[in-house]
């Protein structure tokens, strides 16, 4: 009887649990068992083995093999356990020769000739395996992903004889290089908007304290403009924030380039998007668009437009940070901590209140069309703003906005400003934290209880009046949250952004 144990790692949406790899080999019958609740890919790797020995001139074990694949109660998705099963079936027979197989950590997919094929995940694992001080090995063309887990020593293979002379001695692998991109990530320019000073005001706010946004207004007035140029005026990210972000990227099965790291996330999903493709799941659960805009934008065009039932369940993420996935056997948490910066007309043509008095939408229409944004979702957005028409000449001889780079360049200094004071942006502060970094003077506390009772505020309302005061200030280089401060925030929880009154 021989015994041998391989470390590797498995998927849970962008976690990367550990799995025990354990084979053994007994005397009996030649016969090759493969367990803990392995899906069919996982099942197939037997044949995949059994060819890449015979191609790499090792001897398959003429044995009674059990491979067991733990902790069992995990479910064990895709290829990337074909090697460490080799390699654990190699210890086990005496042909690897390695008292440190301990100290590494494998994934790939075998070919039948023993090439290494690239996996899914590579990045989230990476991370993991050098949590546990493991070096990681896997398959080349997976290795510039993983390497961006600049704590991890990650070592590249292109095939199962190269990772042999590896672990033997024989022919020493180099560790992959972390190579990002050496370009800034490039985004749209606020210099390209044209008049809408308001709206571009009520975006500096939101970016410098991470803040909801909705904006309402006719048909080409610059909402998915503005919402384009938004992430140019957002602060960089951090190097935790590119961290998840791009574990959750490589999470969805999608490739990820040097070219997106740094870069924040911006999505904008159609308007068709079903509850599963929103918020994540799946026969195989992979993270939606709110965990793959996490630490970016989540921008909803035409959102009046979208599912009653998918904009509802954005309720939770925009209040928790977070989205969890649950079946019947297992629960899966994905981060989404985003900013939603939504879009929408202001009635079912678009031109309801424009000077050109061409709306003819009846109060019914409008109606449904605004109970589109339940009142529980639109209280949890804190920015909320109407958006007039551009007139012809302004286009044409009005002034250039700011450029990205100017906005940006407050947005940085406010932001820093509530890192140095609380350690978050403001919209993150929770009642407790309000009560010590947004307190008002007497005279604030008068005109927000007599904003409250006028527009008739909830508790979540008046916090969020409060965390954007608190940026407000923050903007202005002050201290403590001024009355302007504080009107500025009323002005954008009113109830007029459902009908501006254009041209007046």
């Amino acid at each position: 009887m021989a015994f041998a144990q391989v470390f590797s790692r498995s998927l849970n949406g962008a976690t990367a649990p550990l799995v025990r790899v354990e084979v053994n080999l007994a005397n009996g019958l030649p016969q090759f068992n493969l367990v803990g609740l392995p899906d069919a890919q996982v099942r197939e790797s037997r044949e995949r083995v059994r060819a890449a020995f015979a191609n790499c001139h090792f001897d398959f074990p003429a044995s009674r093999i059990t491979v067991n694949l733990a902790p069992a109660d995990l479910p064990k998705q895709s290829s990337r356990f074909d090697l460490p099963i080799a390699l654990g079936i190699l210890s086990a027979s005496g042909q690897l020769h390695d008292r440190h197989l301990s100290r590494y950590e494998f994934v790939g997919e075998l070919a039948l000739t023993g090439e290494l094929r690239a996996v899914h995940g590579g990045l989230p694992m990476a991370v993991a395996a050098g949590a546990s001080g493991r070096t990681f090995i896997l398959p080349q063309c997976s290795a510039q992903e993983a390497a961006h887990a600049q704590g991890t020593v990650v070592l590249p293979a292109a095939h199962l004889l190269e990772v042999c002379g590896h672990l033997s001695g024989k022919q020493i692998m180099k560790p992959q290089r972390f190579m990002p991109s050496v370009t800034q990530p490039q985004y749209p320019d606020m210099a390209d908007v044209r008049g809408q000073a308001p709206a571009r005001r009520a975006l500096e706010i939101a970016a410098s304290g991470g803040h909801h946004l909705l904006m309402v207004g006719p048909p080409g007035t610059g909402k998915s403009m503005l919402a384009a140029r938004f992430c140019g005026i957002c602060p960089p990210l951090t190097e935790d924030e590119a961290l998840a972000s791009a574990a959750l990227y490589c999470a969805s099965h999608e490739v990820f380039s040097a070219q997106q790291w740094r870069r924040r996330p911006f999505r904008h999903p159609h308007h068709s998007c079903t509850t599963v493709a929103m918020m994540g799941g799946g026969l195989m659960v992979r993270p939606g668009e709110v965990s793959l805009a996490h630490c970016g934008i989540l921008h909803l065009d035409e959102m009046a437009e979208f599912s009653r039932t998918v904009l509802d369940m954005l309720r939770e993420p925009l209040e928790t940070g977070e989205v969890c996935v649950s079946r019947a056997a297992r629960k899966t948490v994905f981060p989404a901590r985003f900013q939603l910066v939504g879009t929408m007309n202001p009635c079912p043509c678009g031109y309801r209140g424009h000077p050109s008095g061409q709306c003819h939408c009846s109060p019914e229409q409008v109606a449904r069309l605004i109970r589109r944004i339940s009142g529980p979702l639109l209280d949890r957005i804190d920015i909320r703003l109407g958006l007039p028409p551009v007139a012809a000449q302004d286009l044409q001889r009005g002034p250039t906005g700011e450029p990205s780079s100017t906005i940006q360049a407050r947005v940085i200094m406010a932001h820093q400003r509530q890192r140095d004071r609380q350690g978050k942006p403001n919209a993150w502060l929770n009642p407790g934290e309000l009560d010590q970094w947004a307190a008002l003077t007497s005279a604030g506390q008068i005109l927000l209880m007599q904003a409250a009772e006028r527009f008739q505020l909830s508790a979540r309302g008046v916090h969020r009046v409060l965390r954007v005061a608190r940026t407000v200030a923050d903007l202005g280089g002050h201290e403590h949250i001024h009355s302007e401060a504080l009107a500025e925030s009323l002005h954008y929880r009113g109830a007029s952004f459902i009908q501006p009154s254009y041209g007046q």
